[in-house]
């Protein structure tokens, strides 16, 4: 690959020649773009288009867009090509219809085996989810800040199996969040997220499970009224045509 091809990436992310360090970069560029809503559902995902932007060839592309339709991100049709997957009342529901229980046994597992250094990690996000909540600017890093705080529960679970159960939806809380909070939802979260780090400090795992169950439940009413209303725009899939609704914004360009 010349170093014209190339540039795109290295100016932003300093990608190694290594080919397998190229496809994961090219991933979790494209995944990233789909979870902030750059990338709505419905947008069409074109692979040579994509290789060009990014300054690489479309081997990577093509394998970046196999593993996002195999975590769900990216669905294709025969002759119309590959899009971002649909995001609807139907298939948010299926997340938290696993998340609920998935959730409430990483809460309770946490509470009977956390250690100072997980509560560490715990107080630490708690202090930047704190910050964040405080800046309407600032809502996309509490997001991130939201799942990651979820997910350092499961790994204070110390459950291998849970953990690789979790890992696929860590995305999709992700692009939920991305696409349904407000603003104004920060300091509501932030408070729930104090409650259920206190059970879990406390060794209390009724308590924590109950609180993460009821933290998912609220975070669920919240997304599918939002959805369920058509006041989020997941955008639309024309099936007939194949033609797909492109985003506003689709950020800048990695190229310089």
């Amino acid at each position: 690959m010349s170093s014209s091809r190339t540039a795109g990436l290295t100016a932003t992310g300093t990608i190694g020649a290594a080919h397998q360090s190229l496809r994961d970069r090219v991933y979790a560029e494209l995944r990233e773009r789909i979870i902030d809503g750059r990338y709505p559902s419905g947008h069409r995902v074109v692979e040579r288009e994509l290789a060009d932007e990014l300054g690489v060839s479309r081997i990577p592309v093509r394998e970046a867009i196999q593993r996002l339709e195999t975590e769900g991100f990216i669905a294709a049709q025969a002759r119309k090509g590959a899009f971002v997957a649909p995001l609807g009342p139907a298939e948010a529901a299926d997340f938290f219809d696993i998340r609920e229980h998935l959730e409430a046994l990483a809460a309770s597992l946490a509470a009977r085996r956390a250690d100072r250094a997980g509560l560490r990690t715990l107080e630490k996000l708690l202090d930047r989810a704190r910050r964040a909540a405080g800046s309407p600017r600032r809502i996309r890093e509490l997001g991130s800040v939201h799942a990651d705080f979820h997910q350092q529960i499961v790994v204070m679970s110390g459950n291998p199996l849970l953990q690789g159960l979790m890992a696929p939806l860590d995305g999709r809380l992700r692009r939920l969040f991305s696409l349904t909070s407000e603003p104004g939802d920060g300091p509501v979260m932030c408070g729930e997220h104090e409650l259920l780090y206190e059970a879990i400090r406390s060794g209390d795992a009724d308590a924590a499970e109950r609180i993460a169950r009821r933290h998912v439940a609220g975070t669920r009413a919240t997304a599918m009224q939002m959805l369920a209303a058509g006041t989020v725009d997941t955008g639309t899939v024309d099936t007939g045509t194949g033609t797909a609704a492109e985003p506003t914004d689709p950020g800048p360009r990695l190229r310089p």
